[in-house]
């Protein structure tokens, strides 16, 4: 399931576990932000809304509060003496979408555990020992490799320049 909704003049389309970054919006990290201008709900059957889909929110856990990087507003008129150097930062809210609520049903107020990965199945005991032997053959192929790139040959003497032939048509 998918929604698009909007937040600070902007349009964002997420789905739930999502992590994304928007303008400001108030909160402490780790608490609990709904957002009701909700333009679409996708999923097996797709609402648009007119313009909002109603009984539609979004759900999202603060992550962070924090700013972005500077931006320098440089201005020269030139042959005026006249120059203007302005920096800014702009604030920003990262979060992580936690639920797409249709139906007027409130977001739930505590923040749900990840479900965490599974790791990678390991392959099988006869097949492990194989592949960790070619991976150590690789690594040690790439270490030679390594080693032999940084023994670069020292800088040699300048080569002393050889005698032009004096140009011809030209008598002394």
């Amino acid at each position: 399931m998918f929604a698009v909704f909007k937040t600070g003049g902007k349009q964002y389309r997420v789905v739930a576990e999502d992590v994304l970054k928007v303008d400001k919006v108030k909160g402490e990290p780790g608490e609990i932000v709904a957002f009701g201008e909700v333009l679409v709900v996708g999923g097996d059957s797709v609402m648009l809304g007119a313009p909002t889909v109603s009984g539609a929110t979004v759900a999202a856990e603060v992550l962070d509060q924090a700013r972005g990087p500077k931006i320098i507003a440089f201005k020269k008129r030139r042959r005026k003496n006249s120059r203007r150097k302005r920096g800014h930062r702009q604030e920003f809210t990262l979060l992580r979408i936690t639920e797409i609520l249709t139906d007027g049903r409130q977001p739930s107020l505590t923040v749900q555990p990840r479900s965490k990965r599974a790791p990678a199945p390991a392959p099988a005991a006869a097949g492990s020992e194989a592949a960790a032997a070619e991976s150590q053959a690789v690594t040690t192929e790439k270490r030679k490799a390594r080693a032999k790139r940084a023994e670069k040959p020292k800088a040699k003497a300048p080569a002393a320049k050889a005698k032009k032939p004096p140009p011809k048509g030209k008598k002394k």
